[in-house]
């Protein structure tokens, strides 16, 4: 088993959030784990990408090579394109689709979404509606870890459960719960 996941974002949407949950998940599965993260300008609206690999073997770099990305999973649909090159013939892009417009020529959304609708494999819905009819506004990162989740080869939907308890228990119950709401939503709305 292995899984190589890009995940995408702008900072502050709760994309480094992820990736520690799905590092508890994995290594509650016994799973080895390795993740790179570039910040950028991520406290003034930038990029912020991770890679993390995810296998049942020793993984010797942490970096996904081109054309090598399981999942593309990203919280803005723009980002998810920027990393298309990583994406593996096979691969699934799992996307928002509501932007984070944080440029002055931000592309059309009907030109965003032409250019994922002409991938075969795509998961795209508004993450952030979703969170705030199940959870609140907050919490679109865990309706979109939610809907990738069907996605990660060898990795429990429980198992990620049991990361969101790990990562948000010290923040109180109603929090916890929150998240796993959301995260339930994102799930069941990729089905």
């Amino acid at each position: 088993m292995k899984t190589n996941i890009v995940l995408a974002g702008v900072g502050g949407q709760g994309i480094l959030s992820i990736a520690t949950i799905l590092g508890a998940a994995a290594l509650e599965e016994g799973l080895y784990l390795k993740q790179a993260e570039v910040h950028g300008m991520s406290q003034r609206g930038g990029d912020v990408q991770s890679n993390l690999r995810i296998s049942s073997e020793p993984i010797a770099s942490d970096l996904i090579p081109l054309g090598g990305a399981d999942l593309i999973v990203s919280l803005e649909p723009m980002e998810a394109l920027r990393y298309l090159p990583f994406l593996s013939p096979t691969g699934w892009i799992v996307t928002n689709t509501t932007p984070f417009v944080n440029i002055p020529n931000y592309p059309e959304m009907d030109e965003i979404m032409a250019e994922l609708g002409k991938l075969p494999h795509v998961v795209a819905f508004d993450m952030d509606a979703v969170a705030k009819e199940v959870a609140g506004p907050r919490s679109a990162n865990m309706v979109l870890l939610g809907a990738c989740a069907r996605h990660i080869e060898g990795m429990e939907k429980e198992k990620i459960e049991d990361g969101i308890r790990s990562v948000f228990g010290r923040k109180g119950e109603a929090i916890v719960e929150s998240n796993l709401k959301a995260f339930r939503a994102g799930w069941e709305r990729a089905e």
